[in-house]
C-alpha cells in the first residue's frame, strides 16, 4: 500500500468514525480468508461495515476525527478489524453469534456515543445497551404514567361520587 492509498484509507476511516458514531475494534488474526469473507457477509446483512486496517492507520483516523480515543490506542496491537454501525448493539450481537462457532473475532474495544468499552469481557454489556430511541420512549412512558394514573383516579373517583349522590337522592 503506497502513501496515497494509506492517506485515502485514513480519510475514509475518519469519515466513517464521524458518520456512524459507533464502532467496534476486533481481533480477527489467524482467521482464514473464507472465514473473514463469511464475517463480512454477515456484517453486510446486519447493516454493519467491516474494514480491516493497520493499527497505525486506525489510530491516525481516530486522531483526525477528534474526540477522546486515548484508552483505545492501547489495544491497537496485532491484527485489527473495525466494525461501523448506526446501531450500538448490532456489532456486539453479531460478534456474540459468531463466537458460538469459534473463538474469533475477539472484542478489543468499542466506542458507543462517546463511551469507551475496553476488552472482550464487555461484550455482554454491549449487547444489552439500549438505543437513544428506546431510552427516550421509556422516559416518555414514565412521564405519561403519573398523568394517566391521575386521570384514571379522577374517572373512577367521579363514578364513585356519582353513585353516592344517586343513592342519596333515591333515599331522600
Amino acid at each position: 500500500m503506497n502513501k496515497e492509498e494509506k492517506y485515502d484509507l485514513v480519510v475514509a476511516l475518519t469519515e466513517q468514525i464521524k458518520e456512524y458514531g459507533n464502532f467496534y475494534i476486533t481481533d480477527t488474526a489467524d482467521l482464514t480468508v473464507a472465514k473473514v469473507n463469511t464475517i463480512r457477509r454477515q456484517c453486510f446483512e446486519n447493516d454493519i461495515t467491516m474494514q480491516v486496517a493497520k493499527n497505525s492507520l486506525i489510530k491516525k483516523a481516530m486522531e483526525a476525527a477528534g474526540g477522546d480515543f486515548q484508552p483505545i490506542f492501547d489495544v491497537l496491537k496485532g491484527s485489527s478489524s473495525i466494525l461501523f454501525s448506526k446501531s450500538a448493539t448490532a456489532p456486539a450481537k453479531l460478534i456474540k453469534q459468531l463466537r458460538k462457532k469459534g473463538d474469533k473475532p475477539v472484542l478489543k474495544a468499542a466506542y458507543i456515543d462517546s463511551a469507551i468499552f475496553i476488552g472482550d469481557n464487555q461484550l455482554d454489556t454491549l449487547t444489552k445497551l439500549k438505543s437513544k430511541e428506546q431510552l427516550i420512549g421509556e422516559i416518555v412512558g414514565l412521564l405519561q404514567s403519573p398523568a394517566k394514573n391521575v386521570v384514571s383516579a379522577l374517572q373512577s373517583g367521579g363514578s364513585i361520587i356519582a353513585g353516592v349522590v344517586k343513592t342519596l337522592q333515591e333515599r331522600g
